[in-house]
């Protein structure tokens, strides 16, 4: 199974020149880590930021420079800083190419729920609703099933939404999946995982080719 680095590492592969993308809280930071070479991308965090770089070594933290996440970030040559309403019109805009975004549940219609869990204290929704509305590009990078072992993609998600069939793909620490045709599409597996594996720790409906290809991590 793949590490959280790992998972961060195969989504950096989707990553094309020129792109603007932005990061959302959890394992997608950790892709402006693996930016494949060659590749010039733009990350963009919601709280105002476009050119955010990997994060920093210990002892060189800015604690003014922060991700939507609160986490020291860097900021690449020529990043720019703006307000909360720039950076949601850039997002409302629809200039953002790719979304990266954790998830709790995922649904085969590419229906998302990743901001409550009911009972629970929450801040709010904070800009993903935004995201996952304005996106035509999202990808969603999480663990295959929560901590008690439950497959977190489902028929239909059990939790509030944050967004409705806008999910494209899916990056999990056992597999790679497109989101199609009211279901999840096998594309690659985890190095040493079987598919029988992955058919069940996923509740949805798996739709499996002939041949499966592992990732290239």
């Amino acid at each position: 199974m793949l590490s959280k680095d790992q998972i961060a590492q195969r989504i950096a592969q989707e990553l094309k020149d020129g792109w603007y993308v932005n990061l959302g809280i959890g394992i997608p930071t950790l892709i402006a880590n693996h930016i494949p070479e060659g590749i010039n991308v733009e990350f963009q965090s919601e709280n105002g930021i476009l050119g955010m770089g990997p994060f920093p070594f210990e002892g060189e933290e800015d604690a003014d420079l922060i991700n939507a996440g609160k986490q020291t970030i860097t900021a690449m040559p020529g990043a720019v800083y703006f307000d909360s309403a720039t950076s949601f019109a850039m997002i409302r805009g629809k200039h953002i190419q790719l979304t990266v975004l954790g998830a709790m549940e995922v649904a085969q219609n590419g229906d998302i729920a990743n901001w409550k869990i009911p009972g629970r204290m929450v801040k709010g929704m904070g800009g993903a609703m935004d995201l996952v509305a304005s996106a035509d590009n999202i990808i969603v990078a999480m663990m295959h099933t929560n901590k008690k072992g439950e497959s977190k993609l489902l028929e239909k998600c059990s939790l509030p939404l944050t967004g409705v069939n806008c999910v494209t793909k899916i990056v999990t620490n056992l597999a790679v999946l497109e989101v199609k045709d009211n279901a999840f599409h096998l594309l690659e597996k985890a190095p040493g995982v079987t598919v029988d594996q992955i058919k069940e720790a996923t509740a949805g409906k798996l739709v499996v080719p002939d041949s499966v290809p592992d990732m290239d991590i």
